[in-house]
């Protein structure tokens, strides 16, 4: 019989890619203040909350504006980016990704999301994977950002799973120190020069087999 193992997934990156979705909406914000804004400015906003994102941006441009002008900033960048992701649908999962969960499922382990994102229960709803996670930690749950453990630590809790018996997915810095941190199994999605600091990288999951899951499952 399997050992009963938590495996924890960001969201952003790693089951869908609403990355650029923030780009375009982040880039508009910024184009309106006249700051340029740059894909490789939005890595660096990979895991970071809105509010330090907008504070990121505003230090990039050298400007100052007021907490009313920066609290509607924020709302809009936030309505523009959610009619972005009113429009997705199962197309939008990443390869693999759907396999990946059913064979876990299959194996009976115990499966979370641990996300920054205030809006991921309304993503899983449109790809149409909620059903699929045991337990669903984002955005409302937490107070401090990755690579402060907490939402994986808090997922681990919710799985009634010990933090050293867990296993991340993320596709950040931020998250994979997190999950270091937690005492978790850190498995890196994509670039391995960026995400060196994980245990285990792979540029997706399609490079991801069923016995190196169970491998992790084992041990």
């Amino acid at each position: 019989m399997n050992k009963r193992k938590g495996f924890i997934f960001d969201l952003d990156g790693v089951i869908v890619d609403t990355a650029k979705y923030h780009f375009l909406a982040w880039r508009n914000l910024a184009n309106s203040l006249g700051i340029d804004f740059t894909e490789e400015e939005n890595e660096q906003l990979k895991g970071v909350s809105r509010v330090r994102s907008l504070e990121k941006i505003l230090d990039w441009g050298n400007k100052s504006i007021s907490q009313e002008e920066f609290d509607r900033l924020m709302a809009h960048k936030n309505e523009e980016y959610l009619a972005h992701v009113d429009r997705m649908d199962e197309d939008e999962l990443l390869p693999k990704v759907a396999e990946t969960l059913e064979y876990l499922k299959e194996q009976n382990q115990a499966i979370a999301l641990g996300s920054a994102s205030k809006n991921a229960r309304r993503i899983l709803e449109k790809v149409d994977l909620t059903d699929q996670f045991d337990a669903i930690v984002d955005g409302t749950d937490v107070s401090k950002a990755k690579p402060d453990p907490e939402v994986f630590l808090i997922g681990a809790k919710a799985l009634d799973i010990k933090p050293e018996d867990c296993i991340v997915f993320e596709d950040s810095v931020a998250g994979v120190q997190a999950a270091n941190i937690a005492g978790m199994v850190s498995i890196g999605i994509g670039d391995k020069y960026v995400l060196h600091e994980a245990d285990h990288i792979f540029r997706d999951f399609t490079e991801l087999s069923k016995d190196f899951l169970q491998e992790l499952i084992r041990k």
